[in-house]
């Protein structure tokens, strides 16, 4: 299995990461978002890097992950999953509308997870597939 996806990872002599990057009018690269990560909800496409940017700055938010989750009409939806400062609250009514002059409105969670941790790997990476698991259906 592991082998089948490293033959599929080279196209030719190029290696494809799964990164996606955009270059300024300089020449500097910038790697915006993984592919896996990009949620398509309603025809639109959503880097979840750029929506957890905005999250990161609200001020109960200690870590953030945006995540796509399966919905029956839109192909998936905006979901947050984050982690609280200590005693904070935070309901999805106020982090949207917190969130909407900061953000395209069709890039605003329409669920919000509080966990007590997001789980990373050994350096530190979120690992999004284990908060993609058990995905339901709207």
């Amino acid at each position: 299995m592991q082998e089948r996806r490293t033959e599929n990872a080279f196209e030719g002599a190029w290696y494809k990461t799964g990164d996606l990057a955009r270059v300024d009018a300089d020449g500097y690269m910038f790697i915006v978002d993984r592919l896996k990560d990009v949620i398509v909800t309603g025809g639109e496409n959503v880097h979840s890097k750029e929506v957890e940017d905005v999250l990161m700055t609200h001020p109960a938010i200690v870590e953030a992950a945006v995540i796509g989750r399966p919905h029956k009409d839109w192909g998936e939806t905006v979901t947050a999953v984050v982690v609280l400062k200590k005693d904070a609250h935070l309901e999805l009514e106020e982090l949207r509308e917190w969130m909407t002059p900061n953000i395209a409105r069709y890039k605003i969670p329409r669920r919000l997870e509080i966990r007590d941790a997001l789980p990373r790997t050994a350096s530190g990476k979120v690992q999004k597939h284990h908060l993609r698991k058990n995905d339901a259906k709207d």
